[in-house]
């Protein structure tokens, strides 16, 4: 089975900027950004909201749901320390492809110090 979806030419993918996909009955948003393409799950995790309605700001697509910010490369969203479904894309020949299953989502350890929950002053809550 080929584990790529044809999206189309990477000048239509540029020019369209962002669109969704449909990846073996999976809605994904594919987003032109900086001159690459980036493909997550359209349907955002918080509140189901779809994230081609979003803006990008900063490298992240802001959910227009209740504006998480998700990075576009990995899907990880700071501030609540989550992620968005994300597929490769890869171009060969001027064609934009998408990988039909998304990549495994990063484990606990791989999660950035910073963005742990920090206790607040007062509070019992230990975070060894």
């Amino acid at each position: 089975m080929d584990d790529w979806v044809e999206v189309g030419a990477v000048e239509a993918v540029r020019r369209a900027r962002k669109r969704v996909i449909d990846v073996d009955g999976t809605p994904v948003v594919l987003f032109w950004h900086a001159d690459r393409a980036f493909a997550l799950q359209n349907i955002c995790i918080h509140r189901e909201r779809e994230l081609v309605k979003g803006v990008i700001l900063n490298d992240r697509i802001v959910c227009p749901g209740h504006q998480w910010a998700f990075d576009l490369e990995t899907g990880f969203e700071d501030k609540v320390c989550r992620w968005q479904p994300t597929f490769d894309v890869k171009v060969d020949d001027g064609v934009v492809y998408v990988a039909r299953t998304p990549r495994d989502t990063p484990r606990p350890a791989t999660i950035p110090p910073e963005a742990l929950p920090q206790p607040q002053p007062g509070s019992d809550i230990s975070l060894h």
